[in-house]
């Protein structure tokens, strides 16, 4: 069975049914065709799991097809342990986000729920492309749907946000597409990402191809210093606009080092490692700092965001399987927790209308249930030991203390701050007495938001108490990367 394809299409072909129902006189129809897609795509993303062999770095599940012949690109999909997580990751945010905007969103509710599809069925594209030239199509057409959702249920500068994320990422795109023409005309016409990874390249050649893919990649990611879109694109997006972004679409840009940058020019990266870990230091620490004076529940977070990333590029760089291994687990945690830390902001929104922290106080005692997944969340972006955010974190920390103590040390202190930029937003908004009317009339949780934080949270403990089934299946593709990267020499 073609399940890659099934996994691809499926959210889409929901999505556009969804778009063909009338705009609002069908709601609960809409509702119900929403979570119907959502879970059916979830569900067939379910066999490759069953069916993923540990033991290999081979591509898995692979489909090839001739799209446009006299240009040599193929419709070719495949997996690895690189790839894996990330696809039923989508798939399964995809969900917790439909049931998070059930009763929020009420106008063009279709046209809500099928964007969320539609951009569910793209990521998991980008994550499967093994043809070039199909990856930038997957990879630039997330940016329509997420435009979208960005520019008619953000908030009051939702069209200036949406410009920004648009056109940040759009620039970058179009270094990476030189790029790609380039190594087509170098491999003799083919798009193949296999073949690529083989090509004799000079250093000079390998340099101005990796700075390319940093323009796509490092806007995408986003590292410091071109991540101001993201603060922006947090704020005015819809809630669950920003779940998405944070769970999924920030790690499309890491993605695309490992399968671009890392296997296609080796030598440029090992070459400007120390640049890829200096900024990654910079993001680590200095933006924790800026995180620490946030008053914006959501700008806080974001922040958080480009400093957890910061761990993911981090690892990536200092090129051995512990870091690795652990940027890969980090973006996998950071899917869960970074989602779930927007979610629990849209919760309270949705009651009071403002996401500063001022407005707050004492939300313990009138939504203790509410109180509870909060803290737990909270302590998962802290890295607590036992929740999802502290593996991938300890991963990467001990393979940069390996790499270089000096570099491990500096790497660590992102535990401490942010710790105390999340504990603190914490305790300002949910803990002492009850602070204000808005806060006195607060209603808990009701059985949907209940639902929708359970899973987040019964994910977040389960990758944090038992994340072998996670770094099991990524560890024979890490490998070979390595060996890959080690092995290259300029011909």
């Amino acid at each position: 069975m073609a399940l890659l394809s099934l996994a691809i299409w499926t959210p889409i072909v929901f999505g556009i049914a969804l778009l063909a129902l009338g705009r609002d006189e069908h709601v609960k129809a809409v509702r119900a065709l929403a979570l119907m897609g959502s879970l059916v795509s979830l569900l067939v993303t379910l066999p490759l799991y069953g069916g993923f062999q540990y033991d290999t770095s081979a591509m898995q599940f692979v489909e090839k097809a001739s799209w446009i012949p006299h240009l040599n690109i193929h419709y070719h999909l495949g997996l690895d342990g690189i790839s894996f997580w990330f696809v039923l990751l989508t798939a399964f945010i995809t969900v917790v986000v439909v049931i998070a905007g059930w009763e929020v969103i009420e106008e063009r509710v279709n046209q809500y729920m099928g964007a969320f599809l539609i951009l569910s069925g793209l990521m998991i594209g980008v994550f499967s492309a093994l043809d070039a030239m199909l990856f930038f199509v997957f990879f630039e057409a997330t940016l329509i749907p997420m435009y979208l959702i960005i520019g008619i249920w953000g908030g009051p500068n939702k069209i200036y946000a949406a410009f920004k994320f648009f056109l940040y990422t759009l620039l970058g795109s179009l270094l990476m597409l030189v790029a790609l023409v380039y190594l087509y005309n170098k491999s003799g016409g083919s798009f193949d990402l296999a073949t690529w990874h083989k090509l004799p390249l000079g250093m000079t050649t390998q340099t101005l191809l990796f700075f390319a893919f940093f323009a796509a990649f490092a806007v995408k990611v986003p590292m410091w210093p071109v991540h101001t879109w993201l603060p922006d694109v947090h704020v005015e997006a819809p809630t669950g606009g920003s779940a998405v972004l944070a769970a999924i679409m920030l790690k499309l840009g890491a993605y695309g080092f490992l399968r671009f940058s890392m296997p296609i020019v080796p030598d440029a990266s090992r070459e400007w490692a120390w640049l890829m870990i200096a900024l990654s230091l910079v993001a680590v620490i200095y933006v924790g700092l800026v995180a620490l004076v946030q008053q914006d529940m959501k700008k806080l977070v974001a922040y958080s965001s480009v400093a957890h990333m910061g761990f993911v590029t981090l690892g990536f760089f200092i090129f051995n399987d512990l870091g690795v291994a652990g940027g890969l687990v980090q973006m996998i945690a950071h899917g869960f927790v970074s989602g779930a830390m927007f979610l629990c902001i849209g919760v309270l929104y949705d009651r009071v209308h403002s996401r500063q922290i001022s407005s707050y106080g004492g939300v313990i005692n009138t939504m203790p249930k509410f109180s509870a997944f909060a803290l737990l969340f909270a302590m998962a972006n802290c890295g607590l030991p036992g929740t999802a955010g502290f593996v991938g974190e300890w991963m990467v920390i001990l393979g940069a203390v390996k790499f270089n103590f000096w570099i491990g040390l500096a790497s660590a202190t992102a535990l401490i701050f942010g710790a105390a930029y999340t504990l603190w937003m914490f305790k300002r908004v949910y803990l002492g007495d009850v602070a204000n009317e808005d806060v006195r009339q607060l209603s808990d949780i009701n059985t949907r938001e209940f639902f929708m934080l359970s899973l987040l949270a019964a994910a977040v403990l389960y990758m944090g108490i038992f994340p072998k089934p996670f770094t099991d299946v990524m560890d024979a593709s890490v490998a070979d990367l390595l060996k890959h990267v080690a092995l290259s020499k300029l011909k």
